[in-house]
């Protein structure tokens, strides 16, 4: 099962899980908390499955926080590629890398990649040569009609 926390679940969530409609809104806090946070879109926006839908937020949300607390960036960019068959997230950011990366501790990166995997896709994250940080990922637009 996904970890939903560091606390032992306590019954079923509040409200609606999230997912790629609430981007704007996770946009909008990021750079409210001092990060310059870009996103470009390519291809055609669809509907995703539930689970595909929740990991996209997640990832995205997962390597903002990362950026912001651990690497110390100022800048990321968020691009959404939808292809043919599936949706390729990806965040750059221009924080310490590999520093930034070992600062961690957490099991941010591993979540995300559970996720991904969880909705039958893959995530890779890394820092970048010459500094900064890049989280990948794809999902697949299953039973989309693609």
């Amino acid at each position: 099962m996904l970890r939903r926390g560091d606390q032992p679940h306590e019954g079923a969530p509040r409200q609606p899980e999230p997912g790629l409609a609430r981007l704007d809104a996770l946009l909008s806090a990021t750079r409210s908390a001092g990060l310059d946070v870009r996103l470009a879109v390519s291809g055609a926006p669809r509907t995703l499955p539930p689970l595909a839908d929740l990991a996209a937020y997640r990832i995205v949300q997962e390597a903002l926080t990362n950026a912001l607390r651990h690497a110390a960036a100022r800048r990321a960019t968020v691009s959404l590629a939808w292809e043919p068959g599936e949706l390729r997230i990806e965040v750059v950011d221009d924080g310490r890398g590999a520093a930034g990366a070992a600062a961690g501790g957490g099991h941010g990166i591993a979540g995300m990649r559970e996720r991904a995997l969880a909705a039958g896709g893959r995530l890779e994250a890394g820092p970048l040569d010459g500094g900064g940080f890049r989280v990948a990922g794809r999902l697949p637009l299953v039973g989309m009609g693609t």
